[in-house]
């Protein structure tokens, strides 16, 4: 059975106005795949929220299964995006693989390489401004 993302309401609304926004032809495969995954997704009031789920400003730390390369990447809104600094799109592949899920779960997702499986080590949600 394949996991349901859980996404914080505020963080849903966002989500759901950044694919209604996006006009980049570039990464409208990206938005149409967040769009399909906030359209199966759990959506929780804040006080539900568990501090372990990836959300928009998260910090994560992954291992791609089966290579065991670790990354470590923190989810921000296209604006912010900076792959230098570590700083992943949400609307790149790999932020609408993570959003939504949790420490220890294991995601299948369409990288541009193909299907890759991606294991949540660790998430952070300490530097988040509420």
């Amino acid at each position: 059975m394949k996991l349901k993302p859980i996404i914080l309401l505020s963080d849903y609304q966002t989500l759901r106005d950044l694919v209604k926004r996006n006009t980049d032809t570039s990464i409208s495969k990206e938005a149409q795949q967040l769009s399909d995954e906030l359209d199966r997704a759990i959506v929780i009031k804040e006080e539900e929220l568990n501090k372990k789920i990836v959300r928009i400003g998260s910090e994560i730390e992954f291992e791609e299964t089966k290579s065991k390369r670790k990354m470590k990447i923190r989810l921000v809104l296209p604006e912010n995006a900076n792959l230098k600094e570590g700083k992943v799109s949400l609307l790149a592949p790999l932020g609408v693989a993570l959003i939504g899920f949790s420490e220890g779960d294991e995601v299948n997702w369409e990288m541009p390489g193909g299907t890759t499986q991606l294991k949540i080590l660790q998430v952070s949600n300490e530097y988040l401004i509420e």
